[in-house]
């Protein structure tokens, strides 16, 4: 209710400064014990995915705490788990502003954002002063000015960063934001990158007496060939799981509307659908093999339902939180732990 009485006045600033504010007030609501006044109750609804018990399926998104700033906050709203990130080696700006854009009548987002963020070392400082005790997953990337020849070397020094503080581990290697990232998605880099990161998740592993899940996330514009060629390759090196899927490059469904001739990456609504064919797609290749957390388009509970019904075993929100607010996920939440107990 508070939300949908903010959202007129939030809508009416640029959307990376309404972010901002937003995050602001709910690390003051969190600090005042007023949380229970912005989100819903949160249904239990237990589930173990990559050998982790999550509360209940529903997510944050990366991408919203980029340097894990605002966990507790993030954590007190009833998410089941919080992934922060996307991190780099190297603190970095990002693309010029602006670059969030509303596409309101469509409920969609476009983002050119450029991986900003403050460096790993900044974001394990924020999560060593965060108290949330909850399962965090850490996304990590590549620097813009990294060669692609070398994004290899920036993937493995995030993840021995990384690998002590995080419940598990999201390599992103689908952003569009960063250029010739998706090229990793290719087979050959793509096998290349998993070969390297395994052997040193192996290691690891060894070294702090505790094996972290590695998850892959992976973009809407694929085709069925490239998810059935990509699934083989999850299996062949043992990754745990794969996000499906980050923003679009697609504008079909917007077109015409402000905003949507803006470069970066399309997510909200239009997404929905192709998300949850990608999950399916998906799903049909693993056979089984690997869980799915579906991301993209949830802005309903049916949107919610709908993924898990496609294959997913957990779900993430991030731009249906900015549409529906946070009381999306309690809604989201009570809908899957309905929709299992009727299984």
């Amino acid at each position: 209710m508070l939300y949908n009485l903010a959202r007129p006045f939030l809508f009416q600033l640029d959307a990376e400064r309404a972010h901002r504010g937003t995050l602001r007030a709910l690390d003051f609501a969190q600090r005042a014990g007023l949380t229970s006044l912005i989100a819903r109750p949160v249904a239990s609804s237990p589930r173990t995915v990559m050998d982790l018990r999550f509360p209940n399926p529903v997510g944050l998104a990366a991408g919203l705490d980029k340097n894990g700033e605002h966990i507790d906050a993030l954590g007190a709203l009833g998410f089941g788990f919080i992934e922060i990130g996307t991190v780099t080696p190297r603190p970095q700006p990002g693309n010029p502003l602006p670059r969030m854009f509303r596409i309101a009548p469509a409920r969609a987002i476009i983002n050119r954002m450029g991986f900003n963020n403050d460096g790993v070392e900044r974001l394990l400082m924020n999560v060593a002063r965060a108290r949330y005790k909850g399962i965090l997953g850490i996304n990590i990337g590549k620097n813009f000015d990294t060669p692609l020849e070398r994004a290899a070397d920036d993937y493995l020094y995030c993840l021995r960063k990384v690998y002590a503080s995080a419940s598990y581990i999201t390599v992103n290697i689908s952003s569009p934001n960063t250029a010739n990232l998706r090229e990793l998605q290719r087979a050959g880099e793509l096998d290349g990158l998993l070969r390297a990161l395994v052997s040193e998740r192996r290691k690891l592993a060894d070294m702090h007496g505790k094996r972290v899940p590695l998850a892959i996330k992976i973009a809407p514009d694929l085709t069925q060939s490239d998810i059935a060629q990509m699934a083989a390759i999850f299996i062949e090196h043992d990754i745990d799981a794969v996000v499906a899927t980050n923003t679009t490059l697609t504008r079909d469904a917007v077109q015409g509307l402000p905003n949507a001739d803006e470069t970066g990456g399309l997510s909200g609504a239009p997404l929905t659908a192709r998300s949850t064919q990608v999950v399916r797609e998906l799903a049909a290749a693993l056979g089984g093999r690997l869980p799915i957390i579906a991301v993209g388009g949830i802005l309903t509970a049916a949107d919610a339902r709908e993924k898990m019904s496609a294959g997913a075993s957990l779900i993430q929100l991030y731009s249906g939180l900015i549409y529906s607010g946070p009381g999306l996920i309690g809604k989201a939440a009570h809908a899957l732990a309905r929709g299992k107990a009727a299984a």
